[in-house]
């Protein structure tokens, strides 16, 4: 039996014919077959190319109206029931040629991180990644976002005040005495939030200016690091060969 593959009115199909010459036979197959388990013919985008599926306009969001009401009808006759109920909304008696696409609803919802219990306000952590990886800081509070709240403090080994997934921390079991209550109130997610800069049309001067000088840290912020270094420094010379470590 020979086998020849030819491209049908009805799609993509194999012609089979017979060794005595009689008519061929169109056996429907697949567009994108499998090659193995798991592993198609064509790619998504080669199928989105072929399908021509980006010329299709993405369905916008749809107005909800109100739902009508039922009207209830009165109908004659000692055995028809007295009335009846005609829906407002009836089914349609014609069909769209091709399915609207209608979004996916998206149910899931960032949550807070649960802390571990291992770490509480005061314990000692060690930065696992970013720019101070491997330096000892001390964990002040969770912040609202489920971050933590850490500081060197800055004055002993140059980590400032900054926020940490606690996905990224190591809790030791050394543990200072912080009073939770000296921690102003000002440190949460806004005094880390960054303004944005304006954007500026590229001019031939701006290019040869050259990169930018870094903006000083405002004087509120130093204030604050300073005040919040000053708890802590109190929590760690309480205990002895600390600062060290």
């Amino acid at each position: 039996m020979v086998q020849e593959t030819a491209h049908h009115a009805a799609g993509y199909c194999q012609r089979i014919a017979t060794a005595t010459g009689t008519t061929p036979v169109y056996i429907a197959t697949p567009r994108n077959s499998l090659l193995s388990v798991g592993v198609s013919k064509y790619s998504r985008s080669q199928v989105i190319a072929k399908k021509v599926l980006y010329k299709r306009k993405p369905a916008g969001a749809v107005a909800v109206c109100p739902a009508a009401a039922n009207k209830t009808v009165e109908v004659k006759g000692a055995k028809n029931g007295g009335s009846r109920v005609i829906a407002a909304a009836k089914a349609p008696r014609f069909y769209a040629a091709e399915d609207v696409a209608t979004p996916k609803k998206n149910r899931k919802h960032a949550g807070v991180a649960k802390l571990r219990s291992t770490i509480v306000p005061g314990t000692v952590l060690i930065l696992l990644a970013g720019r101070y990886r491997g330096k000892r800081v001390v964990f002040l509070k969770q912040l609202e976002s489920g971050l933590l709240l850490v500081s060197g403090p800055f004055k002993v080994n140059g980590v400032p005040l900054k926020r940490v997934n606690q996905a990224y921390v190591i809790a030791t079991s050394t543990k200072v005495e912080l009073d939770a209550a000296k921690i102003d109130a000002q440190l949460n997610d806004a005094y880390f939030a960054r303004t944005k800069a304006a954007k500026k049309a590229a001019t031939e001067e701006a290019f040869f200016e050259g990169e930018k000088k870094k903006e000083p840290l405002a004087e509120n912020k130093v204030a604050l690091q300073k005040s919040t270094d000053k708890v802590i420094l109190e929590a760690v010379n309480k205990v002895e060969h600390l600062r060290q470590y």
